[in-house]
């Protein structure tokens, strides 16, 4: 099975995000007692957008940028040199305690001891986005978008935001543009809130055309049952996985692709990684293997952007988990959130287990 997707467009994928910075310890030392750190443009969703964009498909990101700030154009920039398309308004700062964009402050971890993230996101100028903002039937009417990818991170960021993601899923849907939504499940997000956002997100995922997420998020997201998150030897409990998903096709039949990324950590340089996906009646299973790792984060959105990307480019869906695979393996081997591929063949090496040099 394949899927079907609009013709003549000017973007091969759309994604609305809240861009920010990450701050991140050289040589992987703990925040608390780091004096240096480096910087780097991020967020989840333009972290899958970064695959396609960098393989040279056209890709679009719908944000807000702080007007006049040294951060927003950092942001600009770096997206410009992803080959990464933005659209949005610039909202005025307003006073010192104003707007601004979103800090990730996270270290790598090492060995036994584990990564630690602080997110701050007071101010945060995402919180903002919406519809009036962006002419939606330009954008998939008159440009034409073929998928657009919804992340729970923004629909769960805000009313404000919520509301946003539900537009652009309802004008997604109007002009048969296909819809990835990728959970994204965040506690701190929900708290207060578990009743309005469970029925926003059913109802993006009712019109989804691909679901994607890790246990926990099909679980606290769309309260299916599914097996326990973590944990070891996870293969063992693929036909839990399994089961999830099929519980998930049943309440959602719109949706022709559900995928879970399986992650096992064995320490926080080395992880097994695998992963299931879904298409039609089709199963396609990766067991976890063993993968290296630089930095851990990033490595589910690398995922859904190849699995993306493969849909994108019309290959067989066996391809599209193999590719996601792989790209994600690739993230967790770069200092960034995001995979830059120099093209194909690094992806499908990876898949394949050659790391011989290539001259």
């Amino acid at each position: 099975m394949n899927i079907a997707l609009r013709k003549d467009c000017a973007w091969a994928l759309l994604v609305p995000t809240s861009m920010g910075i990450r701050i991140t310890p050289e040589n992987r030392q703990p925040v608390h007692t780091s004096t240096r750190y480096t910087l780097q443009v991020t967020s989840a969703e333009s972290n899958v957008a970064s695959v396609a964009a960098a393989l040279g498909l056209p890709v679009k990101l719908l944000t807000n940028f702080v007007k006049g700030s040294p951060v927003a154009r950092l942001i600009r920039d770096n997206l410009a040199s992803r080959h990464i398309t933005v659209e949005g308004p610039e909202v005025e700062q307003g006073d010192p305690w104003g707007y601004r964009h979103q800090i990730n402050i996270a270290d790598s971890g090492f060995g036994g001891r584990g990564p630690r993230v602080w997110n701050d996101r007071a101010g945060e100028v995402g919180r903002l986005l919406s519809a009036k903002d962006f002419d939606l039937e330009r954008i998939f009417g008159e440009e034409g978008v073929q998928v657009v990818h919804l992340s729970g991170l923004i629909a769960a960021l805000s009313p404000q935001t919520s509301q946003f993601c539900l537009e652009v899923a309802r004008a997604a849907k109007r002009h048969g543009t296909r819809i990835a939504f990728d959970l994204n499940h965040r506690a701190s997000f929900w708290k207060g809130r578990e009743s309005e956002l469970r029925e926003t997100f059913l109802e993006i995922a009712g019109v989804a055309d691909i679901l994607a997420g890790n246990e926990e998020d099909f679980q606290l997201c769309l309260g299916l049952e599914g097996p326990e998150a973590g944990g070891r030897d996870l293969a063992a409990k693929i036909d839990s996985f399994k089961g999830m998903i099929e519980r998930a096709r049943q309440q959602f039949p719109n949706a022709s692709v559900f995928a879970t990324t399986l992650r096992e950590v064995v320490s926080a340089n080395t992880h097994l990684w695998g992963a299931i996906m879904s298409v039609g009646d089709a199963w396609h299973i990766i067991e976890p293997r063993e993968i290296a790792v630089i930095d851990r984060i990033g490595g589910g959105d690398g995922f859904v952007g190849g699995m993306l990307y493969g849909l994108l480019r019309g290959w067989d869906p066996e391809k599209w988990a193999q590719f996601g695979w792989a790209t994600g393996a690739l993230v967790a081997t770069l200092e960034t959130d995001y995979a830059q591929p120099a093209d194909e063949e690094q992806v499908w090496s990876i898949w394949s287990g050659n790391a011989r040099v290539k001259r």
